[in-house]
């Protein structure tokens, strides 16, 4: 299996069925996207894209032979996603956010950029408030599969690139065109308040100060996402799940309250080996980063 097996119900959008919440639809080279909208609270209005991503299967976790690999990636194996969903194309901004939550505890101010400070906590209060002010919405955070999967769009090397050698801590030519990290995320900052970048080993491009990026600025995966890798740490809907080599289901991690949660997809201060596809980590649900933020996804259910 190289790739996800087609859907096993149409996307809404080819039997002429949009979401309910959508106020506009459509198609292009990535497939159906649907855009929400929700009320700036100063008569603008912020809007928000999304993706459909179709069931399938596909290899979660790294080969053995995978640069930059930790052991906690394996064993590598074969995961089913039994429905298809609607993802945010790119990390919740702060535009959202604020829109919604009437506050930005962001350290990297702009509109256009994630909004991060964010704990597990704070995100399930947003995801409460906006289910409440667009009907049917009913955003919720990936599942790591979930969030893996929408990652890959069917490819099964160590980023949506391709396979990517590191050759410095903070030097992966073959990221600089998808992410944010550690080896670029500095280079040509454009907010006069950033994070002392000086001593960081090993960088792709010399700079001095970081932080993250305005969302969409990379290339985007195979279904239209981006920021899926770098730019800010995205948490999981559950915890951490250690991995067999069993074929499996829809699968989940804990998910008690209180439990740590896992977080994906590396960030603008990572080093190189944090930003796979594979790569995972957790967090308390009460903490808050200037590197961690998130993005919904919502069912496909109609």
């Amino acid at each position: 299996m190289t790739g996800p097996i087609a859907a096993r119900i149409p996307h809404p959008l080819s039997e002429g069925n949009p979401p309910t919440w959508a106020s506009a639809w459509g198609q292009d080279r990535f497939g159906p996207w649907a855009e929400l909208e929700v009320s700036s609270g100063v008569g603008g209005l912020v809007t928000q894209r999304m993706r459909w991503i179709p069931a399938g299967r596909f290899w979660m976790g790294s080969p053995e032979s995978e640069d930059g690999r930790y052991a906690d990636e394996g064993p590598r194996h074969e995961v089913t996603i039994s429905e298809g969903y609607w993802m945010f194309e790119t990390p919740c901004t702060q535009a959202l956010w604020e829109a919604v939550m009437g506050n930005n505890p962001s350290h990297f101010q702009d509109p256009e950029r994630p909004v991060e400070q964010v704990s597990f906590e704070d995100v399930a209060r947003f995801l409460s408030k906006i289910n409440d002010l667009v009907e049917g919405l009913g955003l919720t955070l990936p599942t790591e599969a979930q969030w893996e999967y929408a990652c890959r769009a069917g490819m099964t090397t160590s980023t949506y690139a391709g396979d990517v050698e590191i050759v410095g801590y903070n030097n992966a030519p073959g990221l600089d065109a998808i992410a944010w990290y550690g080896g670029n995320s500095g280079h040509d900052f454009d907010l006069e308040k950033g994070w002392d970048s000086s001593r960081w080993p090993e960088k792709q491009y010399p700079h001095t100060k970081a932080g993250t990026r305005k969302v969409g600025l990379k290339l985007p995966n195979g279904w239209g996402l981006y920021d899926m890798l770098g730019n800010v740490w995205q948490w999981c809907l559950d915890g951490w799940r250690n991995y067999t080599n069993e074929r499996i289901v829809d699968p989940i991690g804990p998910a008690d309250a209180g439990a740590d949660r896992v977080i994906r997809g590396g960030c603008w201060n990572d080093d190189a080996r944090g930003v796979r596809a594979a790569y995972r980590y957790a967090a308390q649900p009460v903490y808050r980063g200037y590197d961690l933020g998130f993005r919904c996804l919502s069912s496909g259910r109609f």
